[in-house]
């Protein structure tokens, strides 16, 4: 009762968020950057777990991933291949470096065409399966620190004071609970200390009680003496009842047996007609069992035909899957070059504006020069006649 009251006492809402952070939410354009490029960072991690087990199977993969990622991961593969054994050969740490710097280019450019395919990963992450591995560890800690970062980005000043007084308030509920387990403790062990006295109370009880009991043992002998001859005595008469009671029963068994004898031959004749309603039954069954072979016979090959249309069609599925992720992949590149075409389309249209613009101004100077010129020659010979007379 003492923890739950402070906490009914002032649970604020900034004290709940830090207690849920799933629950929160960006508020601000810097935070959901910031999100997005872990978030980002976090498919590039699955991403690159996922490509040494689609190496290993890239035949398999390699329809569904297109010859562009395919090419990409046998390059990767091959520098793979060459720095290791660079690595295990010591030799120029230039060369290293230079297949190091390759390797990771090539892994950057994989990366990018992953991400620029979100279907492909989707279906690649829930198809391709991987063990266990450090990896996934790693994995799991920078989703962890994604959760943190989001709710320190979320958390104000005022609720980090909120947060450290829980925290301090949470010291103090366990110094105190610690006390009391002290108390308890103590109070166990005074418990303990009074059983052990009283069991050792007890014992001694114990070991009074067996000496009596041995002094009565003595005493008894006697008694039993005086027992066992009666007993015997008791004995003989129960022979003598035994034999009296025998004879009575031998003459019982007879009367019983000629009693069984008249029942058998009364029930053989029974039993001969059961026997025939046997065979019947028998004969019945049978025939019952032969049709339900050849109804059951009928059925299965009925099965075996459904169940071979069913695993036909199922490989027809399959197949139509796969044609379909590549289909989608194709699409995916054509829509790109017609909006890339587009693009080229409209700017050249913008372009021929421009040319037509300019080639419409120039010619408006072109003509207004050439009236200008023809002005100011005709003001010139206007003048001469002026002056000839």
């Amino acid at each position: 009762k003492g923890m739950a009251t402070p906490g009914k006492a002032g649970s604020p809402l900034g004290v709940m968020k830090v207690l849920d952070p799933r629950q929160l939410k960006p508020d601000t354009t810097e935070t959901e950057r910031i999100l997005t490029v872990l978030d980002e960072t976090i498919v590039k991690l699955e991403i690159t777990r996922l490509i040494p087990r689609i190496i290993g199977s890239l035949e398999r993969y390699a329809r569904m991933l297109g010859p562009e990622i395919t090419s990409s991961l046998l390059e990767l593969q091959k520098l793979s291949v060459e720095i290791q054994q660079l690595l295990a050969s010591p030799g120029d740490e230039e060369s290293v470096r230079a297949v190091e710097q390759r390797l990771k280019c090539s892994l950057r450019n994989i990366l990018r065409l992953f991400l620029a395919n979100p279907l492909l990963y989707h279906g690649l992450k829930y198809k391709v399966r991987v063990r266990e591995s450090p990896a996934d560890a790693f994995i799991k800690a920078f989703m962890e620190f994604r959760d943190f970062m989001l709710e320190k980005l979320l958390t104000s000043p005022d609720e980090e004071k909120e947060k450290i007084q829980l925290m301090k308030d949470i010291s103090l509920r366990i110094e105190k609970n610690a006390e009391t387990i002290s108390a308890l403790q103590e109070e166990l062990a005074a418990v303990i200390q009074a059983r052990d006295e009283e069991l050792n109370r007890k014992d001694k009880t114990i070991e009074s009680l067996k000496t009596s009991m041995e002094g009565l043992a003595k005493d008894c002998k006697a008694e039993i003496q005086h027992i066992m001859e009666e007993g015997e005595n008791q004995q003989k008469e129960d022979e003598k009842a035994s034999k009296d009671r025998c004879a009575r029963l031998k003459q019982d068994i007879q009367l019983l047996g000629a009693q069984f004898n008249a029942l058998v031959l009364e029930h053989r004749a029974s039993e001969l007609v059961l026997r025939k309603e046997k065979c019947k039954a028998e004969r019945e069954i049978q025939k019952w069992v032969q049709k339900y072979d050849i109804d059951m016979t009928e059925k299965q090959a009925t099965y075996d035909e459904l169940q071979a249309a069913y695993n036909e069609e199922k490989d027809q599925l399959s197949l139509l899957m796969e044609k379909h992720a590549l289909l989608l992949q194709e699409y995916t590149e054509i829509e790109e070059e017609r909006r890339m075409l587009k693009e080229k389309e409209e700017e050249a249209a913008r372009e021929e504006a421009r040319r037509n613009d300019a080639a419409t101004c120039i010619q408006a100077f072109w003509k207004g020069y050439l009236v200008r010129s023809i002005y100011k020659s005709k003001l010139k010979k206007g003048k001469g006649k002026g002056k000839g007379k």
